[in-house]
């Protein structure tokens, strides 16, 4: 019997030495990890996201014309009755060159910006904003930085994600508005000639994608025994929304969205699909020691 114990302290022994020199291992391992392959990431993160930024950029006070200023043509596969041209400078649009078919008549109206005026896209704004603040999470920590815990970079990995997950929502999420906001946007105010009374229009990104709605509405009769309920928030509004504005109530006759492919917008939602996986790779093998550290076989 004295002999069995023996031999199995000597197993335990032997499982015992055996677990502590894959312990050893495993923390040379990830002390390389620590203090080698966070850094890589980063910088791989911040060329991509720097080349993101690129995309973004915005012109200094006269130095305007060094950003180029985009065309595109807006179309629709499904009708002719909204056409125009889309000039983009950055995030403003510069240039709007814009024709509508009016349901009823078929005349054709023509609208183009003021020239004093330009139309800033908020969500190419915020989400270049979120990319600069990931750019200067990642800056913070340079290669003389030395990360300690796991949970350090965790922490950084999570920071990073936050910003970028914004980034690419206000891209892929345009802004919900009710018929009365969009009525009294600046927008508006924008054309020449004066945009009618019955006519709204609204830009927005979506995706890769720059679109144009427009709505034409009309007024409802005073003594219209139509039900009156106005519509609530929305990206696009249907036909028979209804809404009141300056003690009028409108409802919309026609809605036609056309839309253009913006290559770089693609390009920076590749790059937000790239980064956060990168992010994520790092943080799964952070996971996988410290499931070992949190193991006792013994």
């Amino acid at each position: 019997m004295l002999g069995a114990d023996r031999t199995a302290i000597a197993e335990i022994s032997k499982m015992s030495a055996a677990s502590q020199a894959e312990r050893a291992v495993l923390e040379e391992e990830f002390n390389w990890l620590l203090k080698e392959e966070v850094h890589s990431v980063l910088k791989q993160l911040q060329d991509i996201l720097k080349e993101a930024s690129r995309r973004f950029a915005v012109p200094t006070p006269g130095m305007e014309a060094q950003l180029k200023q985009e065309n595109f043509i807006l179309g629709s596969s499904t009708m002719d009755q909204v056409k125009g041209v889309l000039t983009l400078q950055g995030e403003a649009l510069t240039q709007a060159d814009i024709n509508i078919k009016v349901a009823k008549s078929s005349q054709v109206m023509h609208f183009t910006f003021r020239d004093d005026k330009q139309w800033k896209l908020q969500q190419i704004q915020d989400a270049r904003n979120h990319v600069n603040q990931a750019l200067q999470l990642l800056s913070s920590r340079d290669d003389s930085y030395h990360f300690k815990t796991g949970a350090e970079v965790n922490k950084l990995m999570d920071a990073v994600m936050l910003q970028l997950t914004r980034a690419r929502n206000r891209l892929t999420t345009p802004a919900t508005l009710t018929l009365p906001e969009l009525a009294s946007s600046g927008l508006m105010k924008m054309f020449t000639p004066p945009m009618p009374g019955d006519v709204m229009v609204n830009f927005y990104i979506n995706l890769s994608k720059l679109c144009l709605t427009v709505y034409q509405l009309h007024v409802l009769q005073p003594n219209t025994t139509k039900n009156f309920k106005p519509a609530g928030s929305s990206v696009l509004h249907n036909p028979g929304a209804m809404f009141e504005i300056n003690n009028t109530k409108f409802e919309v006759s026609h809605v036609h969205k056309v839309e253009c492919v913006v290559p770089w917008l693609n390009d920076t939602l590749v790059f937000f699909t790239i980064s956060l996986q990168l992010c994520q790779q790092l943080k799964d093998k952070i996971s996988v020691f410290s499931s070992f550290w949190n193991y006792r076989p013994f």
